[in-house]
């Protein structure tokens, strides 16, 4: 009963251990015999009285030295293997009948059974009683341990025995319990077999910062098994090392002197300053609670956040002269980003964190203070000087995301690529107020690419949208005009050139050159060229003037 109700107060992640594999165990406990009847092992230091019976505990080589006489020797017990320690007699001092007994004590021949010395590392680890006690005082019990699922039966079980019988206390206070990783076909992994990757050749292809990824945030954690695949870890590397790769990279092609201080209102600073909070909340909350897959995974979503719907929309604010809330906007979640990302990605987010640091910050971002839960929030606050809005922004900016997925789906479906603009896109929401709808409108416009996003209701509470995709002469010459640049883009991109490089664009005679002449200034000034001739290769090219 004891045993149990010590129990009941150790956190278990998962959770559902607690009660059940652990706590079904506890219940059914079976008497423990520690007595093992073999060599390699610790020996028990009992001695037994050869003529009287008596037995003797010792607690301590000190202790035995003294009993066998070996201190009056001036011989020490440094040696504690079976052998040796079998041929020390102790003795017997029991007073039988008013008289000594003066048998000779020999210790028992069983050693211990070697889950006994597992269960005994809190006090082995630290020689404890015989050294560094007050340390052990104010260590004990362990705030964390983690093991596989199978020490439930074993190691947490063993020390939990030991403890709750010597100290009526328990070892430790919280458990990470992970499942077993098994080859990607599901079998048990095999040297025999070489049904897995070299883990260290894994870690050379991808880093080990991915590997770690993948397995803090898989089903592994849940105590469930997890058939590894190297692709897991590949992909790992596509979203999240190299989109935020891509997003440093664009921060850095900008950045000269960002600000520190910065007042900025627009719609989308503060919506990704708010899923910051909101991303470093989860991580907090799955630290503090022991589950690491908690702490892991939003990242994956908010770098998603950061690089395919921030940055992608904001493109065209780091590119004017104007763009110090831009730049400093990003370089705070950059900053802040890396401190949450250190325990799941050590390295990458030091390399971040060196690419973004100044002269106050700290020299590394394991130096660095964690971030606070709602301290971005308040920043938010301080520097916009508005009222508490943050659930109703998030709220509409993943309307506004829904409203995109579906008329984009729209566009593919109806065979129109993206670049090519249309007249309009209708947005039907039953019986609800979209908030911020004035900000996020031209968010969606941009992004789907028409020229005005209207309110239509319909009679199903499900959002939907509606997308006109008549195409008129107009929109037609637009679209060519988009493609046109787009090449541009793309040849100026091949040329390794800076976005301040000037060019002189040559092009094919499939372009339709009516239009080209038409919206000749438009698309000067949007690839950064001095002139358009027409060239004689079959593609698009730039040379710089």
């Amino acid at each position: 009963k004891r045993i149990i109700d010590r129990a009941s107060s150790i956190n278990w992640s998962p959770a559902h251990i607690k009660n059940g594999r652990w706590g079904k165990w506890l219940e059914g406990a079976r008497d423990w015999s520690i007595s093992r009847q073999r060599f390699w092992a610790s020996v028990i230091p009992l001695w037994r009285c050869e003529t009287c019976k008596t037995e003797r505990v010792f607690g301590s080589a000190h202790e035995l030295e003294e009993a066998s006489g070996l201190a009056d020797q001036g011989k020490k017990v440094d040696d504690l293997h079976k052998h040796i320690v079998d041929e020390i007699t102790v003795p017997c001092l029991e007073l039988v009948e008013g008289r000594e007994c003066g048998g000779v004590m020999k210790r028992i021949p069983d050693v211990l059974d070697t889950w006994f010395d597992s269960g005994s590392m809190p006090y082995g680890e630290r020689h404890y009683p015989f050294e560094y006690k007050a340390e052990f005082d104010r260590d004990f019990p362990a705030q964390f341990i983690a093991e596989g699922l199978d020490q439930t039966r074993a190691w947490f079980y063993y020390m939990h025995i030991l403890a709750t019988s010597i100290f009526n206390r328990n070892a430790f206070q919280n458990v990470i319990v992970n499942g077993i990783v098994l080859a990607e076909d599901g079998k048990k992994m095999s040297k025999k077999l070489k049904n897995y990757p070299d883990p260290m050749e894994v870690v050379d292809r991808y880093g080990a910062d991915a590997l770690r990824f993948y397995l803090l945030s898989s089903p592994v954690m849940q105590a469930e098994n997890l058939s590894f695949s190297e692709k897991g870890v590949d992909e790992i590397v596509k979203k999240n090392i190299g989109r935020l790769s891509n997003v440093l990279a664009f921060y850095q092609l900008y950045a000269n002197g960002t600000p520190r201080d910065w007042k900025s209102g627009h719609i989308l600073d503060r919506w990704i300053l708010l899923r910051l909070d909101q991303l470093i909340r989860e991580i907090t909350d799955g630290f503090e609670t022991y589950r690491l897959d908690i702490a892991t995974r939003p990242i994956t979503g908010f770098i998603d956040d950061l690089s395919v719907w921030y940055l992608r929309r904001s493109r065209e604010r780091f590119k004017t002269t104007d763009n110090n809330d831009a730049l400093a906007t990003l370089r705070y979640v950059l900053l802040d980003l890396s401190k949450v990302m250190a325990p799941t990605m050590p390295f990458f987010a030091e390399h971040l964190f060196q690419s973004v640091r100044e002269g106050e910050d700290e020299e590394s971002v394991h130096l660095a203070s964690w971030p606070e839960a709602r301290a971005t929030v308040n920043f938010i606050q301080r520097i916009l000087g508005r009222g508490k809005t943050d659930h109703q922004l998030l709220t509409a900016m993943s309307f506004a995301r829904d409203f995109v997925t579906m008329a984009l789906m729209q566009r593919s479906e109806a065979g129109i690529k993206v670049r090519h603009p249309l007249t309009r896109l209708t947005v039907k929401l039953a019986g609800k107020r979209i908030p911020f709808w004035q900000d996020i409108a031209p968010i969606i416009a941009d992004e789907v690419n028409v020229k005005e996003v209207v309110l239509g209701s319909q009679d199903q509470d499900t959002p939907n949208v509606l997308l006109d995709i008549k195409i008129t002469p107009e929109l037609r010459e637009e679209g060519i005009v988009r493609d046109f640049v787009r090449s541009v883009q793309d040849a100026r991109k091949e040329a390794k050139l800076t976005p301040s490089d000037r060019v002189r664009v040559s092009y094919d005679a499939s372009v339709d050159e009516p239009v080209l002449a038409k919206y000749k200034d438009l698309i000067l000034r949007a690839t950064n060229a001095s002139e358009l001739v027409r060239g004689t290769s079959e593609k698009v090219t730039v040379e710089k003037v």
